[in-house]
């Protein structure tokens, strides 16, 4: 949260520092308005490629050294002084939504406890402290609890701390879990003994994914390249030593991702090569930590298929004989190679089955249908008919919970829609029966009945309809007046779940809509949906939510200069390409850690994520897929026209999608910009792609960008 703004003097001293065309610092008295955006200085890079000349005036604000130029931090600074400066007058805003939502959370609270051998896992937050404990307690009930890591102790000494993995092993003795420092999402692996208290030296850098052998002597081990930052190794490491691991497989197509995993029975271990059109799967005994890892069926373009064990088969759910929407197919342990696989659920054109899993004598299918969430169990003892768990609301998202253990009786899932809170139920696999174990609390009060949810169809401009979800208080007027918040994200076959959110009450409290459209290439409506949002087929996914916009401003849902949207990462480039597209649909645009540079990014192979998401996106240095993405990619689409009201925010530390995309497009977009709205780019100095790891410093970044949302709709209170 900001806590103080600077003033703003009547005149401007221009001052040139490095790169930077800067304002001095104004005097006290002068409306905040009156602040000049700083102007960040030209320096052209010229990219000739394809017969194509591309001007870049800005490339100097890329640096990828972990001490950045002073100009360009400096540089950052400036613009975040011009945001506060900007936001200053909404400060009251900004702390009475904290306040709010700060109030709708049960600051000391406990999380629902999940079994794994002889104990009970969960965490618990304390108020005013920033991270969960973790602890386990050999009862349900929790008494006597055992305190494994305080995170509030671990972060001493750091703006950012995040833990990743956490997992325990066979016998209860070992823990081996990741924290990240910076958020740069670089993940150090540590062992701590839980009989003792002790934690090992054992440690090992750039971990994406880890695993235990039965007998607990070895962890294997994903890890990364330190520079492309691609998980590419496998690693077998024993317990108690240090810098001597074993490369089990070394994973060298770019294209390729790799990680490990374990079967729920935890007799089978797995090593997941996966690209985004095709994946690989190798298998090892679990009670064998030194055999040879086999592979199962060999990667081939267009073959996703991923793997389980259960009672002496393998079972995959697969996209194979033409299951675009994927199938359950089995094979034998003794042999599991695709010439014995079998159908164990046979393809259905109109269900997607996301997922299964098994349990001792049950198996539980993840499935999509029209967009909406199903669980499906299945009795493998008897010849009970499946059956889905039925869902209260036509509109809602639910899952699989935290379920660790494979002998149970009972598994649990989450529940919710955007007007119940977040829930989790237990599910008896012997009555089929729903039981409520927890539903989130909200200590300032929630009276649900105030509150509609509802999906509404809109036509994009091919013909095909597009779903949104909607959130609104009762009453509220659809004679487009209503302000809006629209959502979206689009991308990776990423669903976006109409989901409970209590800091979304601040906004529909206040009258306005909040509304999330499901475009193409998420996977809402199935894999067609996912396909037909990517490479060749991308600029559904923009035109989809141009015209969702303009149908619900046509419907009366809001009007175009009521209208603000929001989305972050592959989302930000849904921000970057439609306000190029259709800058006077929208009044304002929050564009969050935007990947908006495609063209530059996609062109550096050394940068993380870019190799991997070649056939996600395309590869620019092929004609080709460059033709296609320069159409869209919204840095190189920035021309003269009157843009809307941004906000672009950007992380230091962002691994995912590095901060000069976003400063970029800000300085380019100021450059453009024939009216004057304000483009402020505001700058996270401490943190990484998914912002800070604090949940009150999480809770004030909300309240800001709620105030800047309401504020451009002129509402201040």
């Amino acid at each position: 949260m900001i806590k103080a703004f600077l003033c703003v003097a009547v005149v401007f001293i221009i001052i040139v520092i490095g790169h930077t065309v800067i304002v001095a610092q104004p005097g006290a008295g002068a409306p905040a308005e009156n602040m000049k955006a700083p102007i960040a200085k030209k320096e052209a890079k010229v990219l000739k490629i394809h017969g194509y000349e591309v001007v870049d005036n800005y490339a100097w604000l890329r640096d990828r050294n972990k001490d950045k130029d002073p100009a360009i931090i400096q540089y950052l600074k400036d613009n975040n002084a011009y945001t506060e400066t900007f936001m200053g007058k909404y400060q009251p805003l900004v702390d009475t939504l904290y306040n709010e939502m700060l109030g709708r959370i049960k600051q000391d609270d406990t999380s629902v406890p999940y079994k794994l051998g002889e104990f009970w896992y969960f965490n618990k937050t304390d108020q005013g402290k920033q991270y969960p404990i973790y602890l386990r307690s050999r009862t349900r009930d929790l008494s006597n609890p055992e305190v494994l890591l305080d995170q509030n102790e671990l972060a001493k000494g750091f703006g950012f701390f995040a833990i990743g993995d956490f997992d325990v092993s066979n016998d209860g003795n070992l823990l081996a879990y990741t924290t990240d420092t910076t958020g740069y999402r670089q993940y150090t692996l540590h062992i701590k003994d839980l009989r003792t208290g002790k934690t090992l030296d054992d440690s090992v850098e750039r971990v994406t994914s880890s695993v235990w052998s039965n007998d607990g002597k070895y962890l294997f081990i994903g890890q990364e390249d330190p520079v492309s930052k691609r998980s590419d190794t496998i690693l077998r490491h024993e317990v108690g030593t240090s810098g001597k691991d074993t490369v089990v497989y070394k994973e060298d197509d770019v294209l390729f991702n790799v990680g490990v995993g374990r079967s729920r029975d935890r007799k089978m271990l797995f090593i997941n090569s996966y690209a985004k059109t095709l994946r690989e799967s190798r298998f090892l005994a679990a009670d064998n930590p030194l055999g040879d890892w086999k592979v199962i069926s060999p990667r081939r373009e267009g073959h996703e298929y991923s793997v389980d064990y259960d009672n002496g088969e393998f079972y995959f759910v697969t996209n194979r004989d033409g299951a675009e929407n994927f199938k359950v197919m089995k094979a034998p342990a003794s042999d599991p190679s695709e010439k014995n696989w079998s159908d164990f659920i046979p393809y259905n054109p109109s269900i997607k089955i996301d997922d299964i899993n098994f349990f001792n004598g049950s198996a539980v299918v993840s499935e999509l249908e029209n967009g909406l969430d199903y669980l499906r169990i299945i009795d493998r003892k008897t010849n009970r008919p499946s059956e889905r768990i039925a869902t209260p609301e036509s509109v809602y998202t639910m899952g699989l919970a935290n379920n660790r253990e494979y002998d149970t009786p009972y598994i649990r899932y989450n529940y919710a829609s955007m007007i119940t809170p977040n829930s989790t139920y237990e599910f008896d696999l012997n009555t089929r029966q729903s039981k409520l174990i927890k539903q989130q609390e909200i200590p300032s009060g929630y009276d649900k009945s105030k509150y509609e949810t509802v999906r509404v169809w809109a036509t994009a401009r091919d013909g095909v309809k597009v779903p949104i979800s909607l959130m609104m208080k009762k009453g509220t007027k659809l004679d487009g007046s209503a302000p809006m918040l629209l959502y979206a994200y689009g991308s990776y076959g990423s669903s976006t779940p109409p989901s409970f959110s209590t800091n979304r009450l601040s906004l529909v409290d206040r009258g306005m809509v909040y509304a999330i459209a499901h475009i193409r290439g998420g996977s809402e409506l199935g894999e067609k949906w996912r396909l037909d949002g990517r490479m060749y087929k991308k600029l559904n996914t923009f035109n989809d939510f141009v015209d969702s916009a303009k149908w619900l401003i046509a419907n009366k849902y809001t009007s175009n200069d009521r209208l603000v949207i929001q989305g972050g990462s592959a989302g930000g480039l849904l921000m970057g390409a439609v306000t190029n597209m259709s800058p006077d649909t929208f009044h304002a645009v929050i564009a969050q850690v935007p990947f908006v540079d495609v063209m530059n990014t996609m062109l550096d192979a050394s940068l993380p994520l870019t190799t991997e998401e070649w056939i996600e996106w395309g590869n620019p240095n092929n004609k080709k897929d460059w033709d296609y993405m320069i159409q869209y990619s919204p840095y190189d689409n920035v021309k003269p026209q009157n843009y809307p009201n941004m906000l672009i925010e950007v992380s230091l530390n962002d691994s995912q999608v590095p901060y000069w995309e976003g400063a970029k497009f800000a300085a380019k977009v100021r450059e453009m910009n024939t009216d004057s709205n304000p483009i402020l780019l505001k700058t996270n100095m401490g943190a990484g792609h998914g912002g800070s790891s604090g949940r009150y410093d999480r809770l004030k970044e909300i309240a800001f960008d709620y105030a800047y949302a309401l504020s451009e709709v002129g509402i201040t209170k």
